[in-house]
């Protein structure tokens, strides 16, 4: 057994555990329900064209609203409908031609990146056409945009209308993510720093695996928050967007490595070897980790040179990334499965380790069913197909999408933290456990952990040594 610095989990009762959840459900419904009475995410503005000569698509000159840097960044679409049956479906590629001009407040009118980006495009139409994103800008550096249009090879469809759209950020919507950021930021703080000092009078040695992953998780939560977040609003540049993404991918590996460690390190009693017990883990999860990234990096970097790039036009090399991602995640949740099953079957019976095992598999799987049920009331059906729904994968289209993810994380840490915490008879129980007057009890640590026990064993071994001492009287 690994000496364990007492946690706050072995002092529950049943309505203690009742209780926790209770509470988790509570916080989690208010930031719920205060994002179902915020601010719609994306605001949108659409101007329909109707195509008079069906053999000619004449270019469309088009002016976005007037912007802020709380919009954040720009979406444009097109939707096309053609004069057809309802039950009339086709696939035509076709070739897009986009002229940017940004213009700045002193209405000074400039070219964006090149004078012309073209693009060849793909149109779907089964009773109603795909939406087709044009541009997509992910930071503001111009206060209005103008955009020249044209789409060629187009002349073989039956067009009746066009629909432009401009996608931006709701700027109320940018001031709630701030403050609600903000809080995050300061409760994530105020529980790391309570949580490093409950476990300042232990040595780090004595600290179980969950308190140290925890040590590690909180400042990553922190991150994750992303302090930097106002730089957005303050900072012309990709690099405060880049940087939250990054952090986002940082955090969500890290807890997927943090499962993975502590299903098997739960089981794994004394050293742990990096070559054997973290390595394969370390691969498994920063192959997660590079995917992510890789994909975010390549978008960005591709989007700064052509703001009509997208990710998905770039079909091979998409989907050979999207297989790669899929292959690495059904080897986790395997991997994952087999930890947990393994660890259910060995230590069922063992007290106290069961303890730990029950309450992070029952809250961990709480959380994954909400964000399941998250992601379906998002996604639908379509969850992981390519249409236009999934190109905003890391954005919300509603406060309550958004509140229920940072809140679901932020909740889920604070309550492994606030039971992985030393309970406040900790120290005198540590104590108890080095004195030597205790040493002929041969007592377990998870034992000592569970002040309770005390007051049994002394009561047994005085009856063992009254035992031997009679049973030596009667053979003398």
């Amino acid at each position: 057994m690994e000496p364990l610095a007492p946690m706050r989990l072995y002092t529950l009762s049943k309505r203690h555990f009742v209780l926790v959840f209770v509470v988790f459900f509570i916080c989690f419904g208010l930031t719920l329900f205060i994002g179902i009475a915020g601010p719609n995410v994306i605001q949108a503005n659409s101007t329909g064209y109707e195509v008079v000569n069906k053999s000619k698509v004449e270019p469309f000159k088009l002016n976005s609203p007037v912007l802020s840097t709380y919009n954040q960044q720009l979406w444009l679409t097109c939707r096309i409908d053609l004069d057809k049956a309802d039950d009339f479906s086709i696939q035509t590629n076709f070739t897009m031609t986009v002229q940017i001009h940004g213009v700045t407040p002193d209405a000074t009118v400039t070219f964006i990146s090149s004078p012309e980006h073209t693009r060849p495009r793909t149109i779907r139409c089964a009773q109603k056409c795909e939406e087709i994103i044009v541009v997509h800008l992910g930071y503001l550096n111009y206060t209005q945009y103008k955009l020249l249009v044209s789409f060629e090879n187009l002349k073989q469809l039956s067009i009746k209308t066009v629909t432009f759209t401009w996608k931006t950020y709701n700027p109320t919507f940018s001031q709630v993510e701030i403050w609600f950021r903000f809080v995050f930021v300061v409760l994530t703080f105020m529980v790391t720093c309570l949580f490093a000092h409950s476990l300042r009078k232990f040595s780090m040695r004595d600290w179980g695996i969950e308190q140290k992953w925890m040590s590690l998780l909180l400042p990553l939560l922190l991150l994750y928050n992303d302090p930097f977040f106002p730089l957005t609003f303050l900072v012309n540049s990709w690099f405060p967007g880049m940087l939250d993404d990054l952090f986002q991918s940082l955090f969500l590996c890290a807890l997927l490595l943090f499962w993975l460690c502590v299903y098997h390190g739960i089981r794994v009693q004394g050293e742990r070897k990096c070559l054997t017990f973290y390595l394969p883990k370390l691969l498994i999860v920063g192959l997660l980790w590079l995917a992510s990234v890789t994909l975010g990096i390549w978008q960005t970097v591709n989007e700064l040179h052509d703001p009509t790039y997208q990710y998905k036009v770039d079909t091979g090399n998409f989907q050979g990334m999207k297989i790669f991602f899929l292959i690495v995640a059904s080897l986790y949740i395997l991997y994952l499965m087999f930890l947990i099953i393994r660890a259910c079957t060995e230590l069922r019976n063992m007290p106290y380790v069961d303890l730990r095992l029950k309450f992070l598999t029952a809250l961990t799987f709480v959380v994954l069913i909400i964000s399941i049920v998250i992601l379906y009331l998002r996604f639908g059906a379509q969850v992981l197909q390519d249409n236009f729904v999934s190109e905003l994968t890391t954005h919300y289209e509603n406060s309550a999408e958004f509140l229920s993810f940072y809140g679901l994380l932020n909740f889920y840490l604070y309550t492994l933290a606030f039971v992985y915490s030393p309970s406040k008879n900790a120290l005198y129980e540590s104590q108890l456990k080095d004195n030597p007057a205790f040493s002929m009890l041969n007592d377990s640590d998870d034992d000592v952990i569970y002040g309770s026990d005390y007051e049994e064993m002394p009561l047994q071994n005085g009856q063992a040594i009254r035992a031997k001492y009679k049973a030596e009287s009667d053979s003398d």
